[in-house]
């Protein structure tokens, strides 16, 4: 028995708990503040209609919330199964793998929603760096910030390919271009900016570096393969 890890085991476990607190508190206090946009989506959104819901960004948002729970299940049920069949580290490779998905198929529906006229408006590009970051506003550049953030935060905790900077942001960057030609190809009334791709890159970049103590490193790479028993010597 390690006498050193059964000290270090109460002061981390009261570490997460001083953690978890204030960012309990910090979801609550966003939800209340934003409790009133939220409800008016929620009549429409819970009898499933599309205008109204499903094409605002308070519809899109309430569903986001709804989803929550369905989205830890999942992730708890994949954990579960991994530990099963002795897969290391199950519940960090499933949360990776739920949370890129949940957290970041909301923020591209938002992106992908058409203007006032698809289809009808000619497709507009701006490829001058920073000339539409002044126009964004603050709430712009969070948005943007955040619609790659989810899969710059889990990614390289779920594949150890993606567990530096540089493929991070080549990834990042990569992705909000796809976005931004979707955009142009399809018509949507939506301006393709290249300050789109550069805060976009730069969100997921950030988000990275916050969850780099958990990053995935290629000797520890995660299998879905239960480990070999050990083959008895002697």
């Amino acid at each position: 028995m390690n006498p050193n890890a059964s000290q270090s085991a109460p002061p981390r476990h009261t570490r997460r708990i001083v953690l978890l607190g204030p960012a309990v508190l910090g979801i609550a206090s966003a939800l209340f503040v934003v409790r009133g946009p939220l409800m008016m989506s929620a009549p429409r959104c819970m009898a499933g209609r599309w205008h109204g819901c499903f094409d605002t960004f308070n519809g899109v948002v309430l569903m986001t919330l709804v989803a929550l729970p369905l989205a830890v299940l999942v992730a708890w049920a994949l954990a579960r199964r991994r530990r099963g069949a002795g897969v290391p580290s199950a519940w960090r490779t499933s949360l990776a793998e739920v949370g890129m998905v949940h957290g970041t198929v909301p923020f591209l529906w938002l992106t992908m929603m058409p203007g006032a006229l698809p289809g009808i408006a000619p497709a507009r590009v701006s490829l001058v760096p920073l000339r539409d970051l002044v126009t964004m506003g603050p709430l712009g550049i969070v948005g943007n910030l955040l619609v790659f953030a989810s899969l710059g935060f889990f990614a390289p905790m779920r594949f150890a390919a993606l567990a530096s900077v540089p493929r991070i942001l080549a990834l990042g960057t990569g992705c909000s271009v796809l976005v931004e030609t979707a955009q142009y190809v399809l018509r949507l009334d939506r301006v393709s900016s290249v300050d789109d791709v550069l805060v976009n890159a730069a969100g997921a970049v950030l988000a990275a570096l916050a969850s780099r103590r958990w990053w995935r490193t290629t000797a520890d790479a995660p299998s879905d393969r239960p480990r070999p028993a050990p083959v008895p010597t002697g």
